[in-house]
């Protein structure tokens, strides 16, 4: 029996974009879709997070990607505690 190969480097396009329409289908960046779907309670508080990018005047650093990591498992717990959530891309404090 012969093993399946592992490609040298991640191809995204490969997985990311049946992925993301399956998100779009299932309507999980909408916070009302999440609702009416039965996936979060309407009587629940939104859980909303505005996710700036990060300062264009400065050099990417593990301090971002650590952000990122923290807003991704609050906005995770959140739904899974059944809160509308958004996990919104917005602008840095400099309206950037």
């Amino acid at each position: 029996m012969t093993e399946p190969t592992m490609p040298k480097a991640y191809d995204p396009h490969q997985t990311e974009e049946t992925l993301y329409d399956w998100w779009e289908h299932n309507g999980f960046f909408r916070p009302e879709q999440q609702v009416a779907s039965g996936l979060a309670d309407p009587a629940r508080k939104p859980f909303v997070i505005s996710m700036p990018p990060p300062n264009v005047t400065g050099a990417l650093h593990l301090g971002h990607a650590i952000t990122s990591s923290i807003e991704d498992m609050l906005i995770r717990y959140h739904r899974m505690l059944g809160d509308p959530t958004l996990w919104m891309p917005g602008t840095d404090h400099a309206g950037i």
